[in-house]
Formats: C-alpha cells, sequence, structure tokens
C-alpha cells in the first residue's frame, strides 16, 4: 500500500502538453471527482468544498474567458504569450474548478465564535487536499492536469456563466485532457533541509 501511494505521489505532475483523447468517459471522470469530493477530509466536517466540471464546449468557453479578461491587463505586445498559454489549456478535454462555499464558513464562524479566525484558513486546507486528490486519482487514471489560478480576475465572469451561488469563490482551476508530453524532470532540495527528525 505504502509503494502504492509512494507511486502515485511521484506520478502527479504537472502536465501542460494537454490533447483531447478521451483517456476516461465522460461520466467516469464525474463519478471520480465526485468520490475525491465525497472522502476529502475537512476541519469539522464542513465539506466546503464545491466543484464544477466543464467539458466540451464549456470547457472552451472557460479558457476563452480568460484569455478575454487577461486581453485587458496583459500589454498588448507581451499578450502573445498569454494567449498561447491559453490554448495550451484550452487543449485539453476538460477542465475542473475548485471553490469554497463562504457561507459554510461564516456559519461556522458564527457557531464556534472561538474558532472564529481559523475557519477560513481550515477551508483553504481543505481545499488544497481536494485538489490534490482529484490532480492525483486523474494521474493514476493516465490523465494529465495542470493546477492554474486565474482568480480572482475571472471569478464574477465564471460565476455569471454558469449561474453558481455568489457564496462560492473560485480557488483553482485545472484543466485535464491525455498526455501529450511528460513532465520535464524536477529538481529537489535535500531533504534534510526540508525535515527534520528527534528522537
Amino acid at each position: 500500500m505504502e509503494e502504492k501511494f509512494l507511486h502515485l505521489a511521484e506520478k502527479r505532475r504537472s502536465i501542460y502538453n494537454l490533447g483531447k483523447n478521451k483517456v476516461l468517459a465522460d461520466g467516469e471522470i464525474v463519478r471520480l471527482v465526485e468520490n475525491m469530493v465525497k472522502n476529502c477530509p475537512t476541519a469539522f466536517n464542513s465539506q466546503s468544498g464545491r466543484v464544477v466540471v466543464l467539458l466540451g464546449e464549456n470547457h472552451h468557453k472557460l479558457w476563452n474567458i480568460v484569455k478575454d479578461v487577461l486581453k485587458t491587463k496583459v500589454p498588448a505586445e507581451a499578450f502573445g504569450k498569454t494567449e498561447e498559454k491559453m490554448n495550451s489549456f484550452a487543449a485539453g478535454y476538460g477542465t475542473v474548478l475548485f471553490f469554497i462555499d463562504d457561507q459554510i464558513t461564516a456559519d461556522l464562524q458564527a457557531k464556534f465564535p472561538l474558532y472564529a479566525d481559523n475557519f477560513p484558513v481550515w477551508a483553504e486546507q481543505a481545499n488544497g487536499i481536494l485538489q490534490y486528490m482529484v490532480w492525483t486519482a486523474l494521474a493514476e487514471q493516465n490523465v494529465g492536469a495542470s493546477l492554474q489560478h486565474y482568480n480572482p480576475l475571472i471569478d464574477d465572469k465564471v460565476r455569471e456563466e454558469w449561474l453558481l451561488p455568489k457564496s462560492w469563490r473560485l480557488r483553482a482551476q485545472m484543466p485535464f485532457g491525455s498526455i501529450g508530453a511528460a513532465a520535464e524532470a524536477k529538481t529537489y532540495l535535500p531533504l534534510d533541509m526540508r525535515v527534520k527528525v528527534f528522537d
């Protein structure tokens, strides 16, 4: 079991060369995401993570939204590289959007005022765990993905386009698809700089 988990941890990488080949059926993708959402640990069992799975035209619509928003922010002479990057995400099969439902956090803050300052932090931590779970589960199925953060620039337009509740705050975007090229070699800091053991 430990070896399998380690293998998956090593297999999960940022894949930027995505393709549209169907590695998993749409229903399998949705079930995979649903299982990760259901089983993600959260403080006080708050279950504050929310997810939207975009496939087909909805996937393309998202990256066109991002492109349009960035066009108003990035200097024209530098926009070519930005557009190229957006096109690489759009070249994938779909996108998973990760949100936090801030209403859940607010309710917990009111119910447990002693921990009020911690609930937003715990919600972020839980969302990070959820992102990692979905990413690793996709990697296990040989689906490539990367994690992007164009929030809060696109939040309002995303909420309007897919009629999402105002309390859903966008935290990350995960384009995914078939793997066109493996991730580049990764360098690591010495572990003795990152892990201390006292026995």
